[in-house]
């Protein structure tokens, strides 16, 4: 019996070692197509980028994890294609028994300019951290998750930070306005140089990197860092003819809540896998750490023939300035917004309510509390109830 499992990120590795501890014999071989050992990505647009820590201070498990538990693990190393029961690799044809696509993203990149840069990997650091050094220039576009760590990051640093965002607030996919509207006045307080409302139209070399706006604004620095979301890595999926989401559902490889794909002994794992969401209906994809890390292991146990329906609730973090900013759950702009405790000192929680059940949380400086809100939304609790 071999297992092969394409992609050594969190959610790969995570499978590999769920897989093996739910009793599964046989080889089980983790591809990945980056030369280093598995690492976490989190702290790469924060302590890696600037410097305060090592590749070898994240990495996701130590190399004698692997041959304990009789992992082959293969750095490196690219799968180009999928055939009937078999990958190949660098020219190298592997048969298996069961396939999990772990494959996750790309960072989206619209434009082409030599002056652009991206942020997705350990490699993508050196050359950034020079180009973020005091007294620089950079222009950050996109204001999400990594686009405002990495501006955070530069202007600890001492850099210049030019910040551009389509929404009319910085992260428009994770937070209501009204949350958003305090990291307008972060981002300010700290000397970052904020723009909202822009569509960029163009970005070109002409001496510096200049970026173009629909309306005729414009700016020019010597980097741009683009940073506007992630493409999921479905080439391989598509080869052998996975069902795919549409774009505008999020894309991604579809699967059922036990990872299965539509395809017999092919699963898929991670920020690829488009997924039923078993609390509130529908399907979504999550990009997030911690999501991909229990999807992994979640699946890796099914694979091994558990067949445990994977229902979590997402949470993520975000690093920036000094101030951790927690969320769970799924807050839209629509749900009634309750706070508890003050957004202008940071030290606050606040409650997304649909119809008075709570479906999404956000904090700052109160781990219990979203960790609590965070079982609330998986119990579908009215909040009038449980803070009764």
């Amino acid at each position: 019996m071999r297992t092969v499992i394409v992609g050594a990120g969190i959610a790969g590795v995570s499978a590999a070692g769920a897989l093996r501890a739910s009793g599964r014999e046989g080889e089980i071989v983790l591809v990945g197509d980056e030369p280093e050992l598995p690492y976490r990505r989190p702290p790469v647009s924060k302590e890696i980028v600037r410097g305060e820590k090592t590749t070898d201070e994240i990495r996701i498990k130590k190399a004698e994890w692997f041959a304990d538990q009789q992992i082959t693990l293969r750095t490196g190393v690219t799968v180009t294609s999928i055939g009937d029961g078999t990958v190949e690799l660098d020219g190298e044809r592997l048969s298996y028994d069961q396939l999990l696509l772990a494959t996750g993203g790309r960072a989206r990149n619209p434009w082409d300019a030599l002056g652009i840069r991206t942020l997705r990997s350990v490699a993508d650091v050196p050359r950034l951290q020079f180009e973020m050094a005091a007294g620089k220039h950079l222009i950050v576009v996109g204001a999400g998750l990594i686009g405002s760590e990495i501006a955070a990051s530069a202007r600890g640093l001492g850099c210049e930070v030019t910040l551009l965002e389509t929404a009319n607030v910085p992260l428009p996919r994770l937070l209501p306005p009204e949350l958003a509207q305090m990291y307008v006045d972060l981002h300010k307080a700290e000397g970052t140089d904020l723009h909202t409302n822009v569509t960029v139209e163009s970005i070109t070399d002409e001496g510096e990197t200049v970026v173009r706006a629909d309306d005729g604004r414009s700016w020019s620095g010597p980097v741009v860092v683009v940073a506007v979301g992630m493409e999921p890595n479905v080439s391989l999926a598509e080869q052998v003819g996975l069902a795919i989401a549409p774009a505008e559902d999020g894309g991604g490889i579809l699967v059922d809540e036990f990872g299965h794909t539509s395809a017999s002994g092919i699963f898929a794992a991670g920020d690829v896998a488009n997924q039923p969401n078993l609390v509130l209906g529908g399907r979504h994809r999550v990009e997030h750490w911690q999501g991909a890390q229990n999807h992994g292991a979640s699946v890796g146990k099914n694979m091994a023939g558990l067949e445990l329906p994977f229902a979590e609730v997402p949470w993520c973090w975000s690093d920036q300035y000094g101030h951790t900013l927690q969320v769970v759950g799924w807050p839209l702009a629509t749900h009634e917004l309750v706070v508890r405790g003050s957004l202008a000192e940071h030290d606050f929680t606040a409650y997304l309510l649909e119809d008075g059940v709570v479906r999404g949380a956000v904090a700052m400086g109160r781990p219990g509390e979203i960790r609590t809100a965070r079982t609330w939304i998986a119990d579908g609790a009215r909040l009038e109830d449980v803070l009764a």
